[in-house]
């Protein structure tokens, strides 16, 4: 197939978007930068339709310390404490500049800000933005201070393929437009991963199209290590519908009250002693084990009452369009795939082990989360490590020496981007066989299985870079899930139901064969 290539020079080129990403980019003021968008730009991925707020202590009551804590409980023993620390210390002054560039959070009637509680918070310490369009609200300011700024430019509907390396370091990044047969090529000493997590690899999933693992994909077969990858939360309460993705109902209603119910009957208080509040992946059990005796189970929030509408208008947007109204009627509820607290192996600046390349936000694993994330800490991860990391580039970076692309450093391969209409039965067997095989309950059974269907699906050879790369992180999480004979926080295994004390982080690299330890 013929192409045309388009050359671009940079001093750090960002894959994704969301708020990762761009608070990178906003970090390198004196540099060139280019971000490249594989959706149209401030619309695509996770950032935008994230509900839950932002978790950050800056209360009265509140501590960095004490937001520590919960953190490293809610990690079920796997957390790293001094990148925990660094989150809850860093995270005020991150959140000052981002309301310094426009972002308008929930305020009390004097004026100061409001703050939510969450599961597994003992604090008041969650900040929303009109409601539960806190996510939005993010996306909106930080892709307003973009557009403003004249060193960044901004690469849309490119689907990153590859990065380009030469003699053991990171040397650019080349892509497709999607739809068409133009491929971008950067030349940069800095590659940023900050695009996204995995969501859709699994049947019922919250995460929008374009979270199909693609940076677990990239990185891997550019040999970086990855780690905790077997670790995916799923979210207790995504609304129960037939559409895809299912819409989520924010942490926010059980932090207001709202109960979970089975056959009319609360379920968690005999679970859990913070019942409803209980960390995601317990919640989220529940709610499964109740589903396996095929009891429905309702979210009961009618206790948010007549105020639902200004509260709550994007769940109760999704209701209504579901034919609900949240204010009078019970809420069907089902686990979906939400966030995966695994990823590339980065250090507490973001760098992971390619010379030259960095990731931030949900693709990557700084140990933050651990085995499982506490609520509503992914947006602050991505504000406070995505200026990390750029901090670390302006410091790590050899600016003498220019970085070009030459021929032979790379193969472009034209290829379709997102997944056709002849792909979609292949996808929509890898979805339900991650669902039925390497969901919420797991075992050696289910999930060899899994990776034989994998290999069928690898064998047919993937027309998209989609379906090519949701087969290889659906292989990368099966194995390492397959390899962790133990249960720990999102990871749950029924032949290995307790925790083994003497495992710890899970890194390894992955190649065209196949991951290992």
């Amino acid at each position: 197939m013929e192409y045309e290539i388009k050359r671009f020079q940079a001093d750090a080129a960002i894959i994704g978007g969301g708020v990762a990403g761009l608070s990178a980019a906003l970090g390198l003021k004196n540099k060139r930068v280019i971000v490249l968008t594989k959706s149209e730009f401030g619309r695509g991925g996770s950032t935008p339709i994230a509900q839950g707020g932002i978790a950050c202590a800056m209360g009265k009551d509140d501590t960095p310390e004490l937001h520590a804590v919960d953190t490293m409980i809610a990690g079920d023993g796997l957390s790293i404490k001094g990148c925990v620390d660094v989150l809850t210390r860093e995270g005020p002054a991150r959140i000052r500049e981002l309301i310094e560039v426009g972002a308008q959070f929930d305020r009390t009637p004097d004026g100061e800000l409001s703050f939510g509680r969450e599961a597994a918070h003992s604090r008041r310490r969650i900040l929303h933005a009109h409601g539960d369009s806190t996510g939005a609200e993010v996306q909106r300011a930080l892709t307003e201070a973009v557009r403003r700024a004249e060193n960044i430019q901004v690469i849309e509907n490119c689907y990153v393929v590859d990065i380009i390396r030469r003699d053991g370091r990171v040397i650019g990044v080349y892509g497709i437009i999607n739809g068409t047969s133009t491929i971008i090529e950067v030349a940069s000493p800095a590659v940023v991963l900050a695009c996204g997590g995995i969501g859709r690899i699994y049947q019922y999933t919250t995460n929008p199209v374009e979270s199909v693992g693609d940076a677990l994909a990239i990185a891997a077969r550019a040999g970086a290590v990855l780690s905790d990858v077997e670790f995916v939360q799923f979210h207790p309460t995504a609304l129960n519908t037939t559409v895809d993705p299912l819409p989520l109902l924010t942490e926010a209603l059980r932090g207001e009250g709202a109960v979970l119910l089975a056959d009319n009957k609360r379920f968690m208080v005999d679970l859990h002693k913070d019942a409803e509040l209980a960390p995601r992946d317990v919640v989220a059990r529940g709610i499964w084990a109740q589903q396996q005796k095929g009891l429905p189970v309702f979210l009961d929030a009618r206790c948010v009452g007549e105020k639902f509408p200004e509260k709550f208008p994007t769940v109760y947007s999704f209701c209504q369009q579901a034919g609900l109204d949240p204010v009078k009627d019970l809420l069907p509820v089902s686990p979906a795939a939400h966030y995966h607290m695994g990823g590339v192996r980065v250090d507490e600046s973001g760098r992971t082990t390619c010379l030259g390349l960095w990731a931030c936000g949900e693709c990557c694993a700084t140990g933050v989360h651990g085995a499982n994330r506490l609520a509503s800490n992914s947006l602050l991860e991505g504000l406070v490590f995505g200026a990390r990391v750029s901090q670390d580039i302006v410091e790590q970076i050899d600016w003498t020496k220019p970085t070009v692309i030459r021929d032979g450093d790379y193969s472009p391969v034209m290829q379709r981007t997102f997944a056709g209409p002849d792909e979609e039965a292949d996808a929509s067997l890898l979805r339900k066989t991650m669902w039925d095989d390497v969901g919420l309950v797991r075992c050696e059974a289910s999930m060899t299985h899994a990776l034989s269907v994998l290999d069928e699906l690898s064998a047919k050879k993937p027309k998209s870079l989609m379906l090519r790369n949701m087969i290889d992180a659906a292989r990368i999480i099966t194995t390492a899930a397959l390899d962790r004979k133990e249960s720990r926080g999102g990871h749950y295994r029924s032949d290995y139901p307790e925790h083994d004390a003497q495992t710890s982080h899970h890194p390894f690299v992955f190649t065209g064969n196949g991951p290992w330890c």
